[in-house]
């Protein structure tokens, strides 16, 4: 199997990679799920490890902040084939991690990784079984799939009962309106979300912004705001997602951390500052992280009135879809497809002529008689071989191909 498995936040697809799973558990193999983040990767655990007795099953979770001495053991049993269902972040993926007997490997937030992550933990057994889940696919995987290279399945409904949620965009000047538009909610008991800017990719000017804006909301609102992200210690973080969760502080301030993996029903507001400067995918993620329980919630987007002709069609499709599939979809219109033989997952236009959005038909034509080549000929032997070789060779991809494997 290699497949896209594309659902929108909170449709399920963790249900579905938990029994893909456990159908080679059954079998005698060993199953892993990757995650982008520790909080991700601990939230699918601690789901996992519920039916572990009941199953008569070993579940692990591996991460790069774990005790040395908890990871040597859990490293080894999972070569030695003691551990059915490995869980983790990055740390899958480094050469001291030997699989007895992997036969799927599922990456859950694909958009969160690179080609090369991707691809070393497919490598991890020559047998695997390959699925990555995500709401939003980059448009290389998007491209992949309309190629027919990559297999696809959609979740297309939510589960019942889901509270809508309604995006607007604020330019920044109206603070104001946003603050009074806070304080009604926490008057009913709801709570907000509140993620700060990207800051020229800079996880310290993230910070800043971050410890900036729950200062600002403090003034106003004491002893209500908890803070997330990215570089507090584990244990301070559990913390504050704690104090959130357990509806003890009203307001989570936040890096992009929370982007997923987060569950809290009771939060109905998602504020987004300079959301100019997000991507389609990080929009439609953060806003999954409200409408979880039953209340209507509402996407905020503060933007700059300086905003481009591009951050500005993006907060366009955010007010006007709901729809991850289609997000994605505009953002491969918006983004380019990448280097579908090669590492780039988004980008300008690849070929000199073909254009994907206008010569559909031809790349199925293409894909269909290159499928037919492969299996009569998979080794391209003989005369026709050698032509398609040459071919490969002039145009740079005779290398690139098996990047194709990595989704």
């Amino acid at each position: 199997m290699y497949r896209l498995l594309q659902g929108d936040v909170g449709s399920g697809k963790t249900i579905v990679a938990f029994l893909s799973i456990l159908h080679v558990v059954e079998h005698g193999f060993q199953g892993a799920l990757m995650a982008p983040t520790e909080i991700l990767a601990y939230q699918h655990y601690l789901f996992f490890k519920k039916y572990e007795n009941i199953l008569g099953i070993r579940i692990a979770l591996l991460t790069s902040k774990m005790q040395k001495n908890i990871k040597i053991n859990i490293i080894d049993d999972i070569n030695n084939g003691k551990i059915n269902i490995i869980i983790g972040t990055h740390a899958l993926i480094q050469s001291n991690i030997k699989f007895k007997n992997l036969r799927l490997a599922i990456i859950d937030e694909q958009h969160r990784f690179g080609v090369y992550q991707r691809l070393e933990l497919s490598k991890k057994s020559p047998n695997t079984d390959f699925m990555v889940m995500t709401a939003t696919p980059i448009p290389r995987t998007l491209v992949l799939t309309d190629y027919g290279d990559m297999d696809i399945s959609i979740i297309h409904s939510k589960p019942i009962n889901r509270a809508k949620i309604e995006t607007i965009s604020v330019s920044i000047p109206r603070m104001n309106e946003v603050i009074k538009a806070i304080s009604r909610a926490i008057k009913n008991n709801e709570q907000i979300f509140w993620v700060c800017p990207l800051v020229k990719d800079s996880e310290k000017l993230d910070l800043a912004a971050a410890e900036t804006r729950q200062k600002y909301l403090n003034n106003i609102f004491p002893n209500n705001v908890a803070i997330v992200h990215g570089q507090m210690d584990s244990r301070d973080k559990e913390n504050s997602l704690l104090q959130f969760s357990k509806n003890e502080k009203k307001i989570l301030v936040s890096t992009t951390v929370i982007e997923v993996g987060i569950d809290i029903p009771n939060a109905t507001i998602m504020i987004i500052e300079h959301a100019e400067r997000f991507g389609l995918a990080q929009l439609h993620q953060l806003r999954g992280r409200i409408g979880r329980g039953t209340k209507n919630s509402v996407c905020i987007l503060l933007y700059d009135q300086k905003i481009g002709e591009i951050a500005r069609e993006r907060l366009t499709v955010m007010r006007e879809t709901n729809n991850g599939f289609l997000i994605s979809e505009k953002d491969l219109k918006l983004r380019g497809a990448g280097e579908i033989l090669g590492t780039k997952q988004s980008g300008g236009q690849m070929f000199k002529i073909l254009d994907i959005n206008i010569h559909e038909n031809l790349i199925k034509i293409a894909n269909k008689n290159s499928k037919m080549i492969i299996n009569r000929n998979p080794n391209l032997i003989g005369i026709e071989g050698e032509k398609l070789k040459q071919l490969l060779y002039l145009f740079g991809q005779d290398k690139a191909v098996k990047l194709i494997k990595s989704g």
